[in-house]
C-alpha cells in the first residue's frame, strides 16, 4: 500500500482546519500558505471532502471551510477514502484475479489481511486525536482569522474641490459682484 500525496495533503489540510475551527471559517488560501500546498490542489481536495460531508463551505466575505461534523467523528480513513485514495496492498485491487483468469496469487491473503489491518488502524485514529497531538507539541494557533488586505492596482486619487463658477452665467455673476 502506498499513501500518495493526495491522501497526505488531505489529512494535513484537515488537521490545519481542525486546529483553527474555533476561529470561524478557514480559507483555503490560508491553509495553502501555512502548509505549502498548492491552492488549486486544495480546491480539488476540498471539493471531494465537501461531497463526502467532511467539510462545509461558507461563501462571501469571511467565508471559508469548517468541519462538517465534530473532529472526534472524523477518522483518517474517512479523509483518505473521501479523496479517492485506495487503501489496498493487493496487486489485484481486491478483485481476487491476481493471476488474471487463473485466480488469486499465493500471497493474496497476506495482502488482504494487511489491508484490513490498515483500514482498522486508520479508522481508529480520529481527526480530534491528531489535532490534540499537534496542540500537545506546542503548535500555536493565531486567535484572529487572516484578514485579506485590499489591493489596488491604481493609486487612489482624491477628487479635488474647485471653487470656481461652473457656467458662463455663473462666471458673469462672479465678476458682477466684485
Amino acid at each position: 500500500m502506498r499513501l500518495t500525496t493526495k491522501g497526505r495533503f488531505a489529512v494535513t489540510a484537515m488537521i490545519d482546519l481542525g486546529l483553527r475551527q474555533n476561529n470561524g471559517p478557514v480559507t483555503l488560501a490560508a491553509i495553502s500558505q501555512r502548509q505549502q500546498i498548492s491552492l488549486s490542489y486544495l480546491e480539488q481536495l476540498f471539493g471531494k471532502l465537501r461531497r463526502h460531508e467532511l467539510v462545509e463551505s461558507t461563501r462571501g466575505p469571511g467565508g471559508g471551510y469548517t468541519l462538517g461534523r465534530k473532529a472526534s467523528a472524523i477518522t483518517v480513513a474517512d479523509i483518505i477514502v473521501s479523496v479517492d485514495e485506495p487503501i489496498d496492498a493487493t496487486q489485484c485491487g481486491g478483485k481476487e484475479n491476481c493471476l488474471g483468469e487463473g485466480g488469486r496469487c499465493m500471497t493474496h491473503e497476506l495482502w488482504a489481511s494487511l489491508n484490513s489491518r490498515m483500514v482498522e488502524f486508520l479508522d481508529s485514529v480520529t481527526l480530534q486525536k491528531l489535532v490534540d497531538d499537534q496542540l500537545a507539541k506546542g503548535v500555536v494557533i493565531e486567535n484572529t482569522p487572516m484578514v485579506k488586505k485590499a489591493i489596488f492596482t491604481a493609486p487612489m486619487v482624491k477628487p479635488m474641490r474647485i471653487n470656481a463658477p461652473n457656467s458662463v452665467f455663473a462666471l458673469g455673476n462672479a465678476f458682477s459682484k466684485s
